[in-house]
């Protein structure tokens, strides 16, 4: 190994903008190499039967493992499998009817051709991604999707470097087409991602996060104002709902009604609920998105909702708190 030469700062960053020229040229060079294959793999995909298996060797697998994940999290079932691996027993996994996504840039690594024959008795789909269309993993395949690049970043034209970002971005290009073509939505990655922000947005319903029962703070509208108030502060929600027939609420009491009453001079002890009550107060069903009763509130810029169900009964009570807590806003 040669001596290092002396750090260059000025030359670190040109060869860092070389790396973004030449790795951005091979991307914009892919649209222009893909066509009937790309469709045919997409196609393949979207009517597979059983799953899509990902492999690849080296830095190829790396990139195949990233691109299983990929495609799992957007609709696609998919996993990634070890070709040095599925020689040694991990074929079982695979099963007739899969589509086997092999990748690498080379199309001639030893662990992948030494599969090859037992991957066309399997009766997969075998689709090549590879920088070389006349290799042996190419002739192998039912189709070959280029991942072709004039150079890799690296200086000595030998590191994994613009081949494998063309890997990365085909991956990425497949699993988009497939999620466009399965009508994929936010609440089906949702579905995915339950621990993520977004599932916990999009999955998490106001049922999950009300107060209920006796935690929930209600007083009849000829209640008095000491019921009212013992009530509200009580249940320590700062407001309580007033409820008629059926369990219904006609109005709502808030810390800032009770200011704004003081602040008047109003004879508190002669006043009834329904005198002093907020009168349609806005309501929520409990089978709604957590992230829509956060948004009336936002509307509305309250920090309380009362919850109801399908007959309109009062069930629950939602605050700003409760969806700080479980982070949905």
């Amino acid at each position: 190994m040669t001596s290092p030469r002396p750090f260059d700062a000025g030359r670190a960053l040109a060869l860092a903008a070389q790396t973004f020229e030449i790795e951005a040229r091979a991307l914009l060079g892919l649209a222009a190499r893909q066509g009937e294959a790309f469709v045919g793999a997409v196609r393949a995909m979207l009517q597979c039967r059983g799953r899509v298996v990902v492999m690849g060797m080296g830095k190829s697998g790396h990139v195949g493992r990233k691109i299983a994940a990929t495609l799992a999290s957007t609709g696609t079932p998919a996993f990634f499998v070890h070709p040095a691996e599925a020689g040694h027993g991990d074929l079982g996994m695979l099963i007739g009817g899969d589509v086997v996504l092999a990748i690498s840039n080379s199309g001639e690594g030893d662990e992948l051709g030494a599969i090859l024959p037992a991957l066309r008795r399997l009766g997969v789909t075998l689709v090549a991604m590879t920088g070389k269309p006349e290799s042996t993993l190419a002739r192998h395949a039912d189709l070959v999707i280029s991942s072709a690049v004039d150079q890799e970043a690296c200086p000595l034209n030998l590191a994994p470097t613009a081949s494998t970002t063309a890997q990365m971005a085909l991956g990425d290009a497949l699993a988009v087409a497939l999620l466009d073509a399965r009508g994929f939505r936010e609440e089906d990655f949702a579905r995915s991602h339950p621990g993520g922000s977004l599932g916990r947005k999009l999955l998490m319903h106001v049922h999950d996060l009300m107060r209920s029962g006796d935690a929930v703070p209600r007083v009849g509208p000829g209640a008095s104002f000491d019921e009212l108030l013992r009530e509200m502060t009580g249940k320590g929600l700062g407001f309580t709902a007033v409820v008629g027939e059926a369990g219904r609420p006609i109005g709502i009491f808030t810390d800032g009604d009770l200011r704004r009453l003081i602040e008047r001079g109003a004879e508190l002890r002669a006043l009834r609920a329904a005198d002093v009550m907020h009168p349609g107060p806005r309501l929520v069903r409990a089978d709604a998105l957590a992230v829509d009763a956060a948004d009336l509130m936002e509307r509305h810029r309250i920090t309380s909702v009362l919850v109801v169900d399908a007959d309109g009964a009062l069930v629950g009570a939602l605050n700003s708190n409760d969806l700080m807590r479980a982070k949905v806003i």
